[in-house]
């Protein structure tokens, strides 16, 4: 075990812990009794130091080294395309911490918003470990995407987090940048690949229908990735939202009224007409109902006390990127009106519905 421990880099202590918890045990011994490593027990341990390298918990560790669909050479299929994007990560973070000493030293300082966009890649792997919670398949909007899916066999599910709303009668591929989100996929769930949207490792034609669900905001590029999107496949399905100020901003109480900040998080995007133009979709209206299972940003526009709860705010990536001084004084806000009786008086004509219009799009073409 000494050996195994100095070859792998990590004490003899951790080795004893692996094996006391089952995560790695060897499977021999010598004639002293000993515990010896096997070529197998070698090959697994490499696989968890590798995924615990990445950052991956131990719980998240069992379950994908023992995961009976993945054999070793999909382990290191899945582990390059993990280094590869923590490469592009600490490159990119280097380039953005360079271009800011070079700001510095000729004394302009950078604004808090720029400062800020060199971690923006690891937005996921901040509110990722939230979803199981709160975000959930709602069927009433999955049964508009499945049917926008038309007689597709086969779909690429791009930015598929978790794997909600990924449909059960299909052959599914999905597609995931980040790791957090990849290891929270449930057993059974369909193959996943370490990729970004912009660049599908597919050929042409790949697939009868590319879907995304609620993830085109955070592209690096969204033209760049729906464009992919059409290459690899004949269908495009995108789930989305008009981010204009009457679609969006204006309509829906709580960006309105408690969180003007968010009108800064979607300048310069392309607006969703745009994306439609790109790919030569159309747009239809997705109304989301009183009682919406998935806790996305718009989902508790009848609830609104669901927004008081820590829980349901960490699975939403707006109050991450506003910050911790505007959600603080939004929360406080809402929190007073709702006990003053200002919400309910505001909102008045929200209360008698049973579904609203609050600017998600399907774009299907």
């Amino acid at each position: 075990m000494g050996r195994v421990a100095e070859l792998a880099g990590v004490s003899v202590r951790t080795l004893h812990h692996y094996d006391e918890i089952g995560l790695v045990r060897p499977s021999e011994r010598t004639a002293s009794g000993y515990r010896a490593y096997a070529a197998g027990d070698v090959e697994r341990l490499r696989e968890v130091l590798a995924y615990r390298r990445l950052g991956f918990g131990l719980r998240e560790i069992a379950a994908l080294v023992d995961d009976p669909a993945t054999d070793a050479v999909a382990h290191l299929h899945r582990l390059r395309g993990l280094l590869l994007d923590q490469r592009d990560r600490a490159g990119a973070m280097v380039t953005a911490i360079d271009n800011e000493l070079e700001a510095r030293a000729m004394g302009i300082r950078t604004s808090p918003e720029d400062q800020l966009k060199v971690f923006g890649a690891q937005l996921y792997e901040t509110i990722g470990s939230a979803y199981p919670a709160t975000r959930r398949t709602e069927p009433r909007i999955a049964a508009r995407v499945w049917e926008a899916l038309g007689d597709a066999r086969t779909v690429l599910n791009v930015g598929a987090g978790t794997g909600n709303y990924e449909p059960p009668d299909r052959e599914v591929t999905a597609v995931e940048p980040s790791a957090v989100m990849r290891a929270q996929r449930p057993a059974g769930a369909a193959p996943c690949v370490a990729a970004r949207a912009e660049r599908l490792p597919f050929a042409d034609q790949s697939f009868d229908a590319a879907m995304a669900f609620s993830t085109v905001h955070h592209w690096h590029d969204p033209i760049a990735g729906l464009r992919e999107m059409r290459r690899v496949a004949r269908r495009v399905v995108v789930f989305t939202h008009d981010a204009s100020a009457t679609g969006w901003l204006h309509r829906f109480w709580l960006s309105r009224d408690y969180l003007p900040e968010v009108a800064g998080l979607v300048t310069g995007r392309p607006p969703v007409e745009r994306l439609a133009d790109a790919v030569g979709g159309r747009l239809e209206p997705v109304l989301i109902p009183w009682d919406c299972a998935d806790g996305f940003f718009e989902a508790y526009w009848r609830r609104p006390e669901a927004y008081l709860e820590e829980e349901v705010r960490r699975a939403m990536s707006v109050w991450i990127r506003v910050g911790p001084q505007a959600e603080q004084r939004a929360v406080d806000r809402l929190r007073a009106d709702l006990s003053s009786g200002r919400w309910a008086e505001r909102n008045r004509e929200l209360l008698a519905l049973d579904a609203a219009e609050l600017g998600l799009r399907l774009l299907v073409a």
